[in-house]
């Protein structure tokens, strides 16, 4: 169990409205079963003190339940024990705010779809794809979430900003994947102060023409100063050599659905961090910040500072990235860093970080290369997949793929923030990691953890895309693993320079893995009582504990986890619908005295394939399922975890 704390932390009266007010029956029923509050009076609470947290899990659904196999289920709990003895034992629920593709109520008191797109005039895009049956596109994929307050907003009033990553086919079957411009919304909540329950009022759409729309919005973060930070990742290959994230005709097909032309959108306005800042009112303003690279992001990290942001890049031979911002609280210049391992990193060794810099930049003055000298990547740099015999060139590998680079004259700033990926390849970086994902910090330890959702490839011993240089050489672990980072102040970088942050990361270490296995009955290949593919990745301060999404083709059900760093249990604590992914995890400690984790899943039903060893009858049985609840596997749920008390508050 942790430590007591040695400065004073909330109350018992406050810990008892922990995740308090909750639904109890199944996702889609509408029924809340709420806490009964009953005044026991006597005594100061004030005097009891917060001094631990456990959660016990939940076993994972199995084949004798279609329906938990079919939708979101949670059986776990959570224990609050204090420093008396005594404790409080909390049953944990899911509750959705909306299921996408439902009608909400705006803003300005219309009707509007629940994850519905918008093209670069505001207008809804349509799916004309089945005759007869056109509707606005929805999204069946919301990702990253942030929960927060807004100075000067009504009492009882707090807000979530939720975006959707993308879609995944049309009415018709045909994948729609990276073609429309990822929606970002803001939900007002209602935030009932008798038990914490949180009730949508109204709904957002955040207007991203003048950031030139949204690429792909995977995991958030909420910054420390209230704002949330969002994502593009797989961002188009200027080039189109297969060395980034997409095609220039995945590129191509986005242009048509945002501008109604192929060729407006240009490749190098994404792959950038987006910042959304909520307003009183429940509307938001949105910018992009150009100067944090230009990579595969998935879900940055703000340290204590308010300066240093840690970055994991979503790709294969993908690199650490960190950036450190010249103030507090301004992501709008500042200077960018790629991880060199100086040791091998292995599953079983520890192994220290060099900080490469790649350059100083403000936001402005890269975007206006793209947008107004209208830089392209043959102004940059010399890229080429075969080998020109020439050696001015460096040869280098990204997506598995080998390629030779050479730098123009006086391009180091703009290979720094537009071709990121070659341009820190080139510089010596790490380049090693297969889908380093979600980025969380630890801030009374000083670790940071980054999630691996697969270890393969460029990360094993004669892998595709192994390189001997990066020092990173792991045996498979196609479940993935979790990588530890230790910080630390008054470091310099390749160079000699000292680094302008207390937060730096100097050293790596394995801290999970999951397992593979063979194909179990439910088509599991990975252990089910491990984490698989880890995804979003948030920490909790006051709970000491890791919270773990996964996103997995290993087991059939993703699942969140509660790992507590001080005791090291980990715990099963929610189950996702059959083929969907666990997202738009955020584990918030306090927000008006109450704390939540919330939760969202993607593409209900997906990939079937992945499963040959499922059975085929209970396939069917559970496909059906999906489909009647998350109409016909285009909707998903955004929502939270909820909680019931077993025992009265004090003080009622």
């Amino acid at each position: 169990m942790p430590n007591l704390p040695t400065t004073p932390v909330p109350s018992r009266r406050r810990m008892l409205q922990l995740l308090a007010g909750a639904p109890m029956l199944p996702l889609g029923t509408g029924g809340l079963l709420a806490s009964t509050l009953a005044a026991c009076g006597g005594g100061d609470d004030d005097e009891l003190r917060f001094a631990s947290a456990q959660f016990t899990g939940m076993v994972a659904p199995s084949a004798s339940n279609p329906a938990a196999l079919a939708t979101t289920t949670v059986g776990s709990s959570l224990k609050v024990s204090y420093a008396d003895g005594t404790s409080t034992t909390y049953q944990l629920a899911y509750q959705p705010f909306f299921l996408t593709g439902q009608q909400v109520t705006s803003t300005s008191g219309a009707k509007v779809v629940a994850g519905g797109y918008y093209d670069i005039n505001n207008q809804p895009i349509i799916d004309k794809s089945v005759l007869g049956q056109e509707r606005q596109f929805f999204s069946d994929c919301p990702d990253g979430t942030s929960l927060l307050k807004v100075e000067g907003a009504p009492a009882n009033t707090v807000f979530a900003v939720v975006q959707f990553e993308y879609t995944t086919a049309d009415q018709s079957g045909a994948s729609a994947y990276g073609t429309l411009p990822s929606p970002i919304a803001v939900l007002t909540l209602q935030q009932d102060p008798a038990n914490g329950h949180l009730s949508l009022s109204r709904y957002h759409n955040v207007d991203t023409s003048k950031v030139h729309g949204l690429w792909i919005t995977c995991g958030a973060s909420l910054s420390p100063w209230g704002t949330h930070l969002s994502s593009e990742e797989y961002e188009p290959d200027a080039f189109n050599q297969g060395l980034a994230g997409q095609s220039l005709a995945t590129l191509k097909a986005y242009s048509k659905n945002v501008y109604g032309n192929e060729t407006s959108a240009k490749a190098y306005n994404y792959g950038h961090l987006p910042e959304v800042t909520v307003k009183a009112d429940g509307t938001a303003t949105i910018k992009k910040h150009f100067c944090l690279g230009r990579i595969s992001h998935e879900l940055i990290h703000m340290l204590p500072d308010e300066r240093t942001a840690l970055m994991g890049d979503d790709a294969t031979n993908g690199g650490f990235f960190m950036f450190v911002a010249d103030k507090a609280r301004d992501l709008s210049a500042g200077t960018l860093y790629v991880a060199k391992y100086l040791d091998k990193l292995t599953d079983t060794s520890t192994a220290k970080i060099q900080w490469i810099k790649l350059g100083h930049a403000t936001s402005q003055e890269i975007e206006d290369l793209v947008n107004v000298r209208n830089i392209q990547p043959i102004d940059i740099m010399d890229s080429t997949t075969t080998d020109p015999g020439d050696a001015s060139y460096t040869r280098i590998v990204l997506n598995k793929k080998t390629a030779w680079v050479r730098l123009k004259a006086g391009q180091e700033k703009a290979a720094a923030f537009l071709e990121t990926h070659r341009y820190a390849a080139l510089m010596g970086g790490s380049m090693a990691f297969t889908k380093m994902e979600g980025t969380t910090a630890n801030a009374k330890d000083k670790v940071a953890y980054s999630a691996l959702a697969n270890i393969q490839d460029s990360m094993v011993v004669g892998g595709s895309g192994y390189v001997e240089a990066h020092n990173v050489a792991f045996p498979k672990i196609t479940a993935g693993g979790i990588l530890a980072h230790d910080m630390a102040a008054g470091q310099k970088d390749k160079d000699g320079t000292a680094i302008n942050s207390e937060w730096v990361p100097t050293q790596s270490r394995l801290l999970l893995k999951g397992e593979d296995i063979a194909a179990d009955s439910l088509g599991n290949t990975a252990n089910p009582a491990k984490i698989a593919s880890p995804d979003n990745l948030k920490f909790s301060e006051k709970l000491r504990t890791l919270f773990i999404g996964e996103d997995s083709g290993n087991h059939l059900n993703n699942f969140l986890w509660a790992y507590n760093v001080d005791t090291k249990a980990l715990e099963r604590i929610l189950s996702c619908p059959a083929g969907a992914e666990s997202t738009g995890l955020h584990a918030v400690d306090e927000i008006n005295g109450w704390t939540y984790i919330m939760s969202n899943f993607q593409h209900a039903g997906d990939e079937w394939n992945r499963f040959p060893a499922l059975d085929a009858t209970l396939k069917n049985q559970i496909d059906a399922l999906i489909n009647t609840n998350y109409d016909n596997k285009h909707a998903a749920a955004v929502g939270y975890l909820t909680a019931t008390p077993l025992q009265p508050k004090l003080g009622s």
